[in-house]
């Protein structure tokens, strides 16, 4: 479909969303559906909203506009579900549930996988991203090109969710291996034979998730799994063996690509946009506001998977969605609707500094998580991961860029890539300075126990100073490092070349290779369709 023929009608968003230019960038055909048509009907009955204000409305609308099917209707819904191993699977999750049963499941999981037991894995997190990092050094040092998508990206999550569910390194690699192949039978557009596929994957993933649930029963040990199969003292009521087997299928499928895709965009967007990344170098608040930005532009599912029932005949501007239709939201188009964000095609994370995560300045929902009773259960994970990964990225491999053009997976469902290939920037030695602001200055001495030979604290109040007019090469990471950890944003890097007397703040601000600026075109201004990648 040519999107700049605005009296063009589309047939089918669903197949158009798959077609190789919207693969590339998908943007200009939303900007499209949103303007001319907002509530489209696709060519197998299926409606897609595209607007931020239906699809918050479809989030949150329950009762007497939409509910979830009910088992009974699985096959009007997914004709192939009588046959389809992962179908079934999916309208027994979380997501597919209606109260009461889905507030009692959400209670159930959410007494023990809660916000402050995911913050406990803080420490643990940090830990396997530098470890990661410390393996990707000693390439990139040599000059190497590493693949980011692989290495880290894909990495992370899975050896999170294994720490997480008490799971052996090895096991969850090799699930995580086949999770594409269920995404992609998943989709409403698929075909017989990715149906297949995915069923063949799920039956191996049932049947892995059932073996742990009773390793765990038998031999409890400081995971989630244990914690769930538990019995709690307080509440005798417990999930089911196959209600907890669907869980961890839903969790295995949300966690890994879509953690990775939005990890993958992050790093493409520090790229694309040096000047922003001093949100990455200061206070947590920063890094949040960074997080969520990337979030808001890079939805890692471009539209729901699962259905929204019309419990009566809605009318939406103009159209009509008859009783018992089934209706979809675009995500990725509601998160750059204008009518929501200002300017919302461009990388700004002021939009989100100092506010309540997932909720920009003026009060708009980032909807990549969705909202309402169906809100994801893993976002907290999934935002810790990339709290902890991007400063330690920036600190570690402040020169990072692309090594060439990365592959995106040909899916309409999850945007995300086959691979990122990275490489060091070479550029000419830095003079690096270093300042600390003592107005600003904790007095906690992090710095100084970090780097004692560059800072001090003064006598008597111990605020620090530094004690060199410029730091060694040896030290420029080290000093970047302590300035991006530094609890009140004190310390501020200032680089330039040898003997340039412009200096650069903060960090150093490499500017972009084309080919960087062109795979991240899709989080820029993407303007009229104008056939670059």
């Amino acid at each position: 479909m040519d999107v700049q023929d605005t009296t063009a009608a589309c047939h089918d968003a669903f197949a158009e969303l798959a077609s190789p230019a919207c693969i590339q960038d998908p943007y200009p055909f939303m900007r499209w559906l949103r303007e001319h048509d907002p509530v489209h009907r696709a060519a197998s009955g299926l409606f897609l909203l595209s607007r931020h204000a239906d699809i918050y409305w479809a989030f949150k609308a329950t009762g007497d506009a939409f509910r979830g099917p009910a088992p009974s209707e699985l096959a009007r819904y997914f004709p192939r579900a009588a046959s389809s191993l992962s179908l079934n699977l999916l309208a027994s999750t979380l997501a597919m549930k209606e109260p009461p049963t889905h507030t009692r499941l959400r209670r159930l999981i959410s007494r023990d996988f809660t916000v402050g037991q995911i913050d406990n894995l803080r420490p643990s997190i940090a830990r396997i991203v530098a470890a990661r990092l410390d393996g990707m050094a000693p390439a990139l040092e040599r000059g190497e090109a590493v693949d980011l998508h692989r290495e880290f990206a894909l990495a992370l999550p899975m050896l999170v969710f294994a720490e997480l569910f008490g799971m052996p390194q090895d096991d969850v690699f090799e699930l995580s291996a086949i999770v594409s192949a269920i995404l992609e039978g998943l989709s409403p557009h698929a075909s017989d034979p990715q149906l297949a596929a995915a069923d063949v994957a799920s039956a191996r993933v049932k049947a892995y998730f059932g073996d742990l649930i009773l390793r765990k029963r038998a031999d409890p040990r400081r995971d989630i799994v244990s914690t769930l199969v538990g019995a709690h003292t307080d509440d005798a009521d417990t999930l089911s063996d196959a209600e907890l087997i669907s869980m961890l299928w839903g969790m295995l499928l949300g966690g890994f690509a879509t953690t990775a895709a939005t990890i993958d965009h992050a790093v493409l967007a520090m790229l694309a946009y040096p000047e922003e990344r001093h949100w990455l170098q200061g206070d947590a608040a920063g890094v949040e506001a960074f997080v969520e930005e990337v979030l808001r532009c890079e939805a890692p599912a471009m539209f729901s998977s699962i259905p929204r029932i019309a419990q009566r005949d809605i009318e939406l501007h103009g159209v009509v969605i008859p009783k018992d239709a089934d209706v979809r939201v675009l995500i990725a188009a509601g998160n750059r609707d204008p009518n929501a964000f200002a300017d919302p095609d461009r990388f700004d994370p002021v939009r989100f500094y100092g506010t309540r995560p997932g909720t920009s300045s003026d009060g708009k929902i980032m909807l990549s998580f969705g909202h309402g009773i169906h809100f994801c259960l893993g976002a907290q994970l999934a935002r810790v991961q990339l709290a902890e990964s991007l400063p330690q990225i920036q600190a570690r491999f402040p020169t990072l860029a692309l090594a060439e053009q990365p592959t995106r997976e040909p899916s309409a469902f999850l945007r995300t890539f086959r691979a990122l290939p990275v490489r060091l920037h070479a550029q000419a030695a830095a003079e690096v300075r270093v300042v600390v602001d003592q107005d600003l200055c904790g007095t906690t001495g992090q710095c100084v126990l970090t780097l004692p030979g560059t800072f001090r604290q003064r006598e008597p109040d111990g605020v620090a100073e530094v004690c060199m007019a410029t730091v060694p090469q040896a030290l420029h990471a080290a000093v970047r490092l302590a300035a991006s950890q530094c609890p009140v944003a004190a310390i501020r890097v200032i680089e330039s070349e040898a003997g340039d007397d412009h200096c650069t703040n903060p960090g150093p601000t490499p500017s972009p290779a084309d080919a960087e600026r062109h795979a991240a075109k899709d989080l820029r201004n993407p303007g009229e369709h104008d056939g670059t990648i």
